[in-house]
C-alpha cells in the first residue's frame, strides 16, 4: 500500500454490522480486510457501469442452448472479432441441451462492453454475466 493506511469511521445500522461481522468471521476475514475488499468490488462495478475508459480484467460467463442452429459458429465468430480482449475460453457441457462458456477477458472497458452486448443478444444465449476486476 502506498502511504500506509487511513483510519475511517462510519455509521452503520447495528443489525447490518452484526450480520457483516458474523459473515466475515465465518470467512476468516477481519473487518478491515472485508471492508477494503467490498470497496474494491464497489469501485470495479461503478467503473464498469459509468466509465468508457480504463483497462479491466474479468470473466464473461454465459449459458446457451447448443441446439440452436448456427449458434456455436456465431459465438466463435464473435469471439474471433474480439481477440484483442479474449484471452481464453472454457466450454462445459451442462446437459443434453445446455452449455456453459467462460471467457477470460482483459482490455479496454468499451471493447469488453461491446463483446458482452454482442454475445448477449445472440439468439440461443440464455444468460450472460460479466464479473469484473480492476487492474490496479
Amino acid at each position: 500500500m502506498k502511504g500506509g493506511v487511513r483510519r475511517v469511521s462510519v455509521s452503520v445500522d447495528p443489525g447490518l454490522v452484526d450480520e457483516f461481522d458474523d459473515t466475515i468471521n465465518e470467512m476468516g476475514y477481519n473487518r478491515s480486510t472485508a471492508i477494503e475488499t467490498a470497496m474494491r468490488d464497489f469501485l470495479a462495478g461503478y467503473k464498469w457501469t459509468a466509465s468508457e475508459e480504463g483497462v479491466v480484467a474479468g470473466a464473461v460467463t454465459m449459458i446457451f442452448n447448443h441446439n440452436v442452429r448456427g449458434l456455436g459458429e456465431s459465438l466463435t465468430h464473435i469471439q474471433h472479432d474480439y481477440l484483442d480482449v479474449v484471452s481464453s475460453v472454457t466450454h462445459v457441457h451442462l446437459d443434453h441441451d445446455n452449455c456453459l462458456e467462460i471467457l477470460a477477458v482483459k482490455g479496454g472497458i468499451q471493447r469488453i462492453k461491446e463483446l458482452t452486448q454482442n454475445l448477449r443478444v445472440t439468439r440461443g444465449v440464455k444468460q450472460l454475466k460479466f464479473s469484473i476486476l480492476n487492474i490496479l
